[in-house]
């Protein structure tokens, strides 16, 4: 076999288990940095695995890679990791998230581990976020040689389901921040190891070729022939490969499992547990955790070998019902039990129809809602990944910000599946969105997030739509809360509160809404699971190769990891954030990764223009014999008008040992004005 040395990884790998990287040709000549983890001695060819990423296979993805390509390796497949186009030390530079260039490449990607006389033709492709988004997109476009996937913690609708937009108002909170974010990952270096002694020219073709996302996507208010590419939504029969959708109920993808589950036609499962961000073996907050890469390979032995591992003898939907609890930023372990639904929708689910009226304080008369703009200062994060302050803390206060609707019960209910809420309103402004969370009170008061919706309103009839509200008029507004598994006790309320904002998951528009709300001509849709019993569900202990031996570097400056901050005289309010995507490490081979970043969010309760969303970040990667180091800073606001956006980059490198001075690679500023229309 042709290859080359692998750089990032122990060097003892498990037993029976050899590592190599490669680069695999592109048809317009780019080639695309590749690691491959196989059997040391096969008895023949074998199936090949494909995770396809652009977050650097050499540093910043290898800890998590070191848990699961060796693994696979040592049960038979040759287990594969390729950085996209542009990123890492993979050649040509990086256009957008899900481009078609990116969706091409993958094909030929495919192709070319299908071709391999070490492989049998037969591929696998898994991942999580981005890698579990483009196995979905490449199944959708069903090359030949793809036989199955697992995709986790994914969507099948980049517009409605992603980072982007909610219920079609801009999502605030990560629009900005995974914009900067990317922005900062795609500005960092090849290695010089790989690329050889011209990597700062490389480097520096690479950071004058990237822009940042952000404006792009702010330029899509709608849902658009841009948000329809690579959105498998659009047509579920097109996949071809079996698919195995995993999600977790603190995740913000968890809706696009039940949408597989209920809509795909190859062969297809899903699992939704308790889980955040994160593979659900990784031990990560909240579990428990379960078997999963033990799961994926009776999968893959199934689609990919022919062996009748029983997978297609699992319930449609395996999923976890969470026990109420009192609120908490973070849990180690969920109490609950698995449930497992025959098909979904399943007949175990009963849809019950409760009028607002009917829910205690509902039957006065008509409801206004005029929210502070600070309402959602204790949503907690977009996506926890299971770090102490990623949920959402005790929603009293954010319950006092908003109108609320209170069910007492007088015996137990579980809710599985979308919640949704149908409000009767009127508006005095033509564009208004309303947030609807629903939550679990207990008798001493405090307030559970159990899940929440958002409509933009002009986006009632549809999200590739823009119809602003007539002022005055009625309207109706029907409001799909997240997907859900949750038990609510006996004794307790079920709550659901409604505000006309929600900072920073929600850009505010121009204008703050007075909205009103008829109870009368409202109701809640509750999906209830009515079988008791457990069905059987199980799941074996976690089992991963042996992770990554890194060192963990203390970072010089401890500063909490989320803070709201409220300054009384000029009513602004301020929520700071650390992203808590990893810190400094140190690797194997000696490589030095530091990595700092903060989130800055502002605005003032009575104004809606004064919204602001900020983000820094500082890398750093460093050898005896070369160094790299970058800044980035990406700021949004808005007006009534237009979305206002800047970013900056500035770079350096060491080509050479510490006595060798370090240069300035890049400097770039960018600025952007984007019209708002409907978000």
């Amino acid at each position: 076999m042709t290859g080359f040395t692998a750089l990032g990884v122990d060097p003892a790998l498990p037993d029976g288990v050899t590592v190599r990287d490669e680069w695999i040709p592109m048809p317009d000549g780019v080639r695309l940095h590749t690691r491959i983890w196989s059997p040391a001695a096969p008895d023949g060819p074998v199936p090949v695995l494909l995770e396809y990423l652009p977050y650097r296979l050499d540093d910043w993805t290898a800890p998590r890679d070191s848990e699961r390509h060796p693994w696979y390796a040592q049960h038979g497949y040759a287990s594969v990791r390729v950085d996209i186009r542009g990123t890492g030390s993979s050649d040509g530079f990086f256009d957008d998230e899900y481009s078609e260039q990116e969706l091409r490449d993958g094909e030929a990607v495919i192709a070319w581990l299908a071709a391999q006389e070490w492989s049998t033709g037969a591929v696998g492709m898994f991942g999580i976020s981005w890698g579990g988004f483009n196995a979905l997109q490449l199944a959708a476009r069903a090359p030949a040689a793809l036989k199955a996937i697992v995709t986790v913690c994914s969507t099948d609708d980049r517009y409605d389901n992603d980072v982007h937009y909610v219920g079609g108002a801009v999502l605030g909170i990560d629009m900005a921040a995974w914009g900067a974010t990317m922005f900062a990952f795609n500005s960092r270096p090849p290695r010089p190891e790989v690329v050889g002694s011209g990597w700062v020219d490389r480097w520096r073709d690479r950071l004058d070729a990237n822009r940042p996302m952000t404006p792009v996507w702010l330029s899509h208010q709608e849902r658009d022939d841009y948000w329809r590419h690579g959105s498998a939504a659009e047509e579920y029969g097109n996949i071809g490969a079996a698919v195995l959708a995993v999600g977790g109920w603190a995740d913000p993808y968890r809706d696009a499992v039940l949408r597989l589950v209920a809509n795909v036609d190859a062969p297809v499962k899903g699992i939704v547990g308790p889980w955040s961000h994160q593979y659900p073996d990784r031990g990560l907050a909240p579990g428990p955790s379960i078997g999963f890469l033990q799961e994926t390979l009776r999968w893959w032995d199934r689609w990919l070998r022919g062996v009748d591992t029983g997978v297609e003898q699992e319930p449609a939907l395996r999923a976890w019902i969470n026990d109420g609890e009192p609120p908490a930023t973070y849990y180690e372990t969920r109490r609950g039990r698995w449930v497992g639904a025959e098909a979904w929708p399943s007949s175990a689910t009963v849809s019950r129809t409760v009028p607002l009226a009917g829910f205690r304080g509902g039957a006065d008369g008509a409801v206004v809602v005029r929210s502070p703009q600070h309402t959602g200062a204790d949503a907690g994060r977009f996506f926890p990944f299971g770090n102490a302050t990623d949920l959402p803390p005790d929603q009293r206060a954010e319950d006092g910000r908003s109108v609320c609707f209170d069910l007492p019960l007088d015996e137990p209910v579980d809710v599985l599946g979308t919640v949704l809420v149908h409000l009767a309103v009127t508006s005095d402004q033509p564009r208004a969105t309303v947030t609807v969370r629903l939550c679990d009170v207990a008798p001493d008061g405090s307030s559970t997030l159990v899940t929440r919706g958002v409509l933009n309103a002009a986006k009632r009839d549809g999200m590739d739509r823009d119809d602003p509200l007539e002022p005055g008029a009625a309207a109706s507004l029907p409001v799909r809360l997240v997907s859900t598994g949750h038990r609510f006790a006996a004794g307790h309320r079920l709550r659901i509160a409604v505000s006309t904002s929600y900072w920073p998951w929600v850009w505010p528009h121009g204008v703050a809404p007075t909205v009103t709300i008829d109870p009368a001509g409202s109701h809640v849709e509750l999906p209830v699971w009515t079988r008791a019993t457990d069905d059987g569900v199980r799941f074996e202990q976690p089992e991963r190769s042996e992770p990554l031996a890194i060192e963990r570097v203390a970072p010089t400056e401890v500063l909490p990891q989320r803070t709201v901050t409220h300054d009384v005289e000029s009513g602004e309010w301020t929520l700071d954030v650390d992203p808590g995507y990893g810190g400094g490490r140190v690797y194997p081979d000696g490589l030095v990764f530091s990595e700092d970043a903060r989130e800055t969010y502002r605005i003032r309760s009575d104004d809606p223009t004064s919204a602001s969303a900020t983000s820094r970040w500082s890398i750093g990667l460093a050898k005896p014999e070369w160094a790299a180091r970058l800044e980035t800073a990406s700021e949004v606001t808005a007006d009534a008008d237009a979305f206002h956006v800047r970013n900056t980059v500035r770079a350096w490198a060491r080509d050479g040992g510490p006595d060798v001075a370090e240069v300035l690679v890049a400097e770039h500023t960018f600025v952007d004005e984007v019209p708002r229309t409907s978000a």
